[in-house]
């Protein structure tokens, strides 16, 4: 791909990469718009009296309008920055996050050690093709990276799924040593050839099942059963 990230290391190329959605500035923003609503809210109670006490009021009234207005336009600006600069990437090797723009957070997930893909969205999320992406480690969800307002996140998910079942099962050229010495065990089939195919089976359905529990079609816990019953047999 054209695209290039600092972050990649020798062998290492990006598979896919998406963004924040364009909605994710509207919805980070709604502080700001607090802000500019007390802004108005104070700029209506104000009189034109300048003198006295009622005068002093006033005064103070729009020093506070101004601080919060001003305040208002600097957080949507932020956020429009932030998120145009919120970048997520799957590459062949990791996952990987950037967001945020004062405090910025980048998160680096190997695709060897993530255990769990989950996506949720909301009916708007759905009708624009956005929602929030929790990647969970071997650790659990204490070491879990949750990315919000994702554009194409199913897709983004889906390509982790692929790269993490490229990582676990052994392409051709990687199986010819071993077919070479295991051709004559007696049955005529390689073993390596029959536990590619296995692999591929399980993580599949392992896909398919974390589909159905987001649905809520199973539970969570029936799919943790499911899941440590087929990581068994790879």
């Amino acid at each position: 791909m054209a695209q290039t990230d600092s972050r990649l290391i020798t062998g290492e190329d990006i598979v896919f990469r998406t963004s924040k959605h364009w909605l994710a500035p509207i919805a980070d923003s709604w502080k700001a718009v607090l802000l500019i609503v007390g802004s108005l809210l104070l700029a209506w109670l104000q009189t034109e009296q300048t003198d006295g006490l009622i005068g002093f009021g006033n005064r103070v009234l729009g020093l506070v309008e101004t601080v919060l207005m001003l305040a208002g336009v600097l957080l949507i600006v932020y956020n429009l920055v932030a998120w145009s600069s919120a970048r997520y990437t799957v590459t062949n090797i990791r996952v990987l996050g950037q967001e945020g723009l004062a405090r910025k957070r980048e998160t680096d997930s190997l695709l060897a050690s993530i255990s769990d893909v989950r996506t949720r969205s909301s009916f708007i999320g759905r009708l624009f093709h956005y929602g929030e992406i929790r990647i969970i480690s071997a650790s659990g969800d204490a070491g879990a990276d949750t990315f919000t307002t994702v554009r194409d996140h199913e897709t983004f998910k889906k390509h982790i799924l692929e790269q993490k079942v490229a990582t676990v099962v052994p392409t051709q050229s990687d199986l010819q040593p071993m077919l070479a010495t295991t051709s004559g065990n007696g049955h005529g089939v390689p073993v390596a050839a029959e536990a590619a195919p296995a692999a591929t089976e399980v993580l599949t359905t392992l896909a398919v099942l974390a589909s159905l529990r987001d649905a809520e079609t199973i539970t969570g816990a029936e799919y943790e059963s499911k899941k440590t019953e087929l990581l068994a047999r790879i």
